[in-house]
């Protein structure tokens, strides 16, 4: 399984990515079909962020679906511990989802995870930059003058139901998922409500610009 790891608005020493391998070597039992692991280290040079200013992401690539994690800490040896353990979880649920899905039993409820703040703390400013272009490529772009940064990623579109589209996105972490509904063919996000609630919101392809407004 290969591994890469980059840094953004930060330099990764040699030492760190040694523990990078030796960490992630220990889920080959978890993710057998994995074929890449990215791992993303992010540092933030807010003052007011000193807790959390170290932040690593982890994406599991392979045959299976795409299985993402990420944590925030003060230092990033103890962001990695943290995303480690999310994304070992994962791992074992999709296992687990594999083997129930062959022996055709349905699976039990997602556990609902609170709100989480940090996946939605401001991201460093950068410069303006072009939208992506290609599948899994992602830029970020200032709002003008003002400190809100817009990140932009461009997916290969996938017809699915929506019980595998909630799957996916307990996966990725997510508390929404964009896919194509394989019923209706439409483009439509299935996110979450309070408790056990989700919610599905569906595109009509066929409407004009004044009728694309969607009330939730």
């Amino acid at each position: 399984m290969e591994i890469t790891v980059v840094g953004r608005h930060t330099e990764v020493p040699e030492r760190f990515r040694s523990h990078v391998e030796e960490k992630l070597s220990k889920l080959d039992a978890l993710a057998p079909t994995a074929q890449r692991i990215d791992v993303e280290v992010t540092h933030e040079s807010n003052p007011r962020m000193a807790e959390i200013s170290e932040r690593v992401e982890l994406t599991v690539r392979g045959k299976g679906p795409v299985i993402r994690a990420e944590a925030s800490a003060d230092d990033r040896f103890g962001a990695l511990d943290l995303a480690v353990a999310k994304l070992s979880e994962r791992l074992r649920r999709a296992r687990d989802r594999r083997k129930d899905h062959r022996k055709n039993v349905i699976d039990p409820p997602v556990d609902v995870r609170p709100f989480d703040l940090e996946r939605d703390l401001p991201k460093p400013e950068v410069e303006p930059v072009r939208a992506p272009s290609e599948p899994g490529e992602s830029v970020e772009t200032t709002l003008g003058d003002s400190p809100v940064v817009i990140r932009q990623k461009l997916h290969t579109a996938e017809a699915m139901s929506v019980d595998d589209a909630l799957d996916e996105m307990e996966l990725v972490g997510h508390d929404f998922f964009l896919f194509i509904d394989v019923e209706t063919s439409r483009p439509s996000v299935a996110y979450r409500r309070r408790g056990w609630s989700y919610g599905v919101i569906a595109l009509d392809a066929t409407c004009t610009s004044s009728e694309s407004t969607v009330t939730v």
